[in-house]
């Protein structure tokens, strides 16, 4: 749910029937790859700031499509950038896609994929808001919001609106 309080916009979450701390949005921007507009990106936190994933979290990644994109090429395109950032092993990688094949779906355009990383590396998915599971092997979080977070992301434009860059 969003709510506008004095001029900010507000996430709200509730998981397991516990409200989970207002996050602010830390800074929003637009994927596009070649000449298509693939997501719009926003990235929030309780204080609106991030610094780290350990001071920052919770932290949510939220994602809304502007195009269909099938459950696998997300998958792939997911294992791509592991191997391009080179922060976790062969095994590793094919063990969380393996994990996502169960948490992840097909995306039409207006869907939003959200990722709220928790303190000790665990993800919770959401799928237009509705819980779709959680990945808890602690090395996850960190190498998922890396994808986007990481300085040697393949999309730095988009980690520095993200994260309120100067």
């Amino acid at each position: 749910m969003l709510k506008q309080l004095s001029g900010a916009i507000v996430l709200l979450f509730t998981v397991n029937s516990y409200a989970l701390p207002e996050l602010k949005t830390v800074g929003e921007g637009t994927y596009r790859y070649l000449f298509w507009q693939l997501y719009d990106a926003r990235l929030a936190s309780e204080s609106g700031t991030f610094e780290s994933y350990r001071q920052s979290s919770p932290l949510l990644l939220a994602l809304t499509y502007k195009r269909d994109i099938s459950k696998q090429q997300f998958i792939d395109a997911t294992i791509d950038e592991w191997r391009k950032l080179g922060r976790s092993s062969e095994q590793q990688q094919q063990q969380w896609a393996g994990q996502l094949q169960s948490v992840w779906q097909d995306v039409k355009e207006g869907d939003t994929l959200s990722a709220l990383l928790q303190a000790d590396g665990s993800v919770i998915f959401y799928f237009n808001g509705e819980e779709t599971g959680t990945l808890t092997d602690a090395n996850f979080g960190s190498a998922f919001f890396d994808i986007w977070l990481h300085p040697d992301t393949s999309a730095p434009k988009l980690r520095r609106q993200l994260i309120a860059a100067q």
